[in-house]
């Protein structure tokens, strides 16, 4: 009878880690060393391909910061406060216009003193001035310059720069340079004025040079293409002139930015193509055949070990997420159940490591949102309970009995118009008081019901105190909780008029100071002791008495409302007066929703 074996069993882990890593790495080593050659060629292809594209950009970006200057530097030139004046000389031949343009060739000379790649600058205006950097240049005839390409095209260009191909210049007899020119028309603001083109020429050999530096692969080159197909530099220029070599041009004015291969005499080449901003095209070339060198038994090393480190990274990679995600997943399973509400459950992992200190931090913060929540319903029925006494108390029936006692005796002693007066106040008192049942309204509402509020009371007391509001007019339309004011003005006449020998007066100011909107209900009455300002919001709780809101009813509610940083200020001396300071948010009007 045949037996089996048991298979072999390893106690240690890290033991059958190494064995299952190494089979791995067994396996995997005969595939990488049928593909890795492909692979190789490949990656040095694209590499190869890639710095090209990083020459190309960083001879475009350096055409186009060299032709940004020689461009400042014709702007700055066509600047000069001289060559403007002498463009507008109707004979620059005259004394004047011979002084003006030797203080011009000096200008034009420093710059060209001054940088090596200016091979000239001129300037030829409509009404025949000719001027440059040198200061007796044999110039060929007037009429023979304004012929020229970089005048002509400069005049359509306009107020553009006009930029041309390299090409030899012919300006001065006897004198001929192999260039690059940039040529702008001077703007003339005035219609029928005369105009005239700027001539700055730079030196071919700079871009000959910046370009000549680039090494692309034992053949490979750069040259500069205008919009036209004009070449503005070639290595072989000469021969593509004599016709003795090719270039796709065609194509490559077509072409975007972008790398694109193209077959030539059984010769693959790759055109790498980048487009500066005034439209030259920056046109690498490189051949396949100098991509790949002789390197690939290096590359064929790096291309395989390079694997193996991969496959191991991924192995432990998967090894190390499923561990860590276990008591993950746990956690995760408690919190979709406190989406759903429960509240009362609790994690319990083991151990010191982050997921445990993530579990336990994952317990305090749902005992502390359990608190919370129990806190804000508490403190949402405070708040109903305190908005409930406002409202009740917001018309307060000793000051209307009084108010109608005041109105009748005026009646009887024939007082019509304090009569009209007191009872228009009132009117207006009950209206706002009774509002739209909103709990805020803007500081103007507010400062109007004061006003009446004032009226009415100033009249009962025969005019025991004057009173003046100013309050700014930018912040009237932001919001504040209504009845605010009235509390304070209250206990401004009743605790510091009544009492008081001589007229009294209140008055109430605000403003907005860095978001923050301060109100102030100063009177001159007869003030307070420091006790008695310390303990001033713990013995004005009358709300229950129903002798008015009291001051530390009116600072709740805002403290409710808006936050433990607002509420009620005091500063008061005895003999000298009082004032109270309230402090909201200065909330834009845009945000409150609901208006008076």
């Amino acid at each position: 009878m045949r037996t089996w074996r048991r298979p072999i069993q390893f106690k240690s882990i890290h033991t059958k880690i190494a064995l299952a890593f190494s089979c791995l790495i067994l396996c995997t080593t005969i595939i990488l060393s049928y593909s890795a050659y492909r692979l190789s060629t490949v990656a040095v292809t694209d590499t190869s391909l890639e710095y090209t594209k990083q020459l190309i950009e960083q001879v475009n970006k350096n055409i186009q910061t060299y032709i940004g200057n020689m461009e400042s530097i014709s702007a700055l030139s066509l600047s000069n406060a001289d060559l403007k004046r002498y463009l507008a000389l109707k004979n620059p031949k005259e004394a004047e216009g011979v002084q003006l343009a030797s203080q011009i060739s000096s200008y034009f000379h420093a710059i060209v003193a001054s940088r090596n790649d200016i091979a000239s600058i001129v300037f030829a205006g409509s009404n025949g001035a000719i001027v440059s950097e040198r200061m007796d240049a044999n110039f060929k005839s007037y009429a023979e310059l304004i012929t020229q390409e970089w005048y002509s095209k400069a005049n359509r260009d306009n107020s553009d720069v006009a930029i041309s191909p390299s090409h030899v210049q012919h300006l001065y007899k006897d004198e001929y340079k192999w260039v690059v020119s940039i040529s702008k028309q001077m703007p003339n603001p005035l219609p029928g004025a005369a105009s005239g083109v700027l001539l700055v020429d730079l030196n071919y050999n700079v871009i000959n040079d910046l370009c000549n530096q680039i090494q692309l692969g034992q053949r490979g080159y750069v040259f500069i293409l205008d919009q036209a197909g004009d070449l503005i530099y070639h290595p072989q220029q000469q021969l593509i002139y004599s016709g003795l070599k090719s270039e796709d041009i065609p194509t490559l004015l077509q072409a975007k930015d972008s790398t694109f291969h193209t077959q030539e005499n059984e010769q693959s080449k790759i055109y790498t193509v980048r487009t500066t901003k005034f439209g030259w095209k920056i046109v690498g070339v490189t051949y396949a055949g100098d991509l790949s060198g002789n390197k690939k038994d290096m590359q064929l090393t790096s291309a395989m070990w390079g694997g193996i480190s991969l496959i191991i990274a991924l192995a432990i990679s998967i090894l190390l997420s499923i561990t860590l995600t276990k008591p993950i997943k746990q956690l995760e399973v408690h919190m979709k159940q406190v989406e759903k509400g429960n509240f009362d459950i609790r994690v319990d992992v083991e151990g010191a490591n982050e997921i445990s200190k993530l579990s336990r931090t994952f317990n305090l913060m749902i005992s502390k949102i359990k608190e919370l929540m129990n806190q804000t319903l508490k403190d949402q029925e405070v708040k109903r309970i305190s908005e409930l006494k406002a409202l009740q108390a917001q018309i307060q029936p000793h000051f209307l009995y009084n108010t109608l006692d005041s109105i009748i005796w005026m009646a009887e002693m024939g007082k019509v118009d304090e009569v009209v007066t007191m009872t228009s106040a009132l009117s207006k008192l009950l209206r706002s008081s009774i509002s739209k049942g909103e709990e805020l309204i803007p500081i103007a509402v507010e400062l109007e019901h004061i006003q009446n509020y004032l009226t009415i009371q100033n009249i009962r007391y025969r005019n025991k105190f004057t009173y003046e509001i100013e309050v700014e007019s930018d912040i009237q339309s932001y919001p504040i909780l209504k009845i605010i004011l009235q509390p304070l003005v209250e206990n401004a006449i009743y605790h510091g008029m009544k009492h008081l020998p001589e007229r009294g007066h209140i008055r109430i100011t605000g403003r907005r100071i860095e978001g923050v909107i301060e109100l102030k209900v100063m009177d001159n009455g007869v003030g307070m002791s420091e006790e008695r300002l310390k303990t001033l919001m713990l013995k004005t709780r009358q709300t229950e008495s129903g002798k008015g809101f009291g001051l530390h009813n009116v600072n709740h509610r805002i403290q409710l409302y808006f936050g433990e940083l607002y509420g009620l200020q005091f500063e008061s001396e005895l003999e000298e007066g009082t004032i109270v300071t309230v402090r909201i948010p200065a909330i834009p009007p845009a945000h409150n929703d609901s208006e008076n």
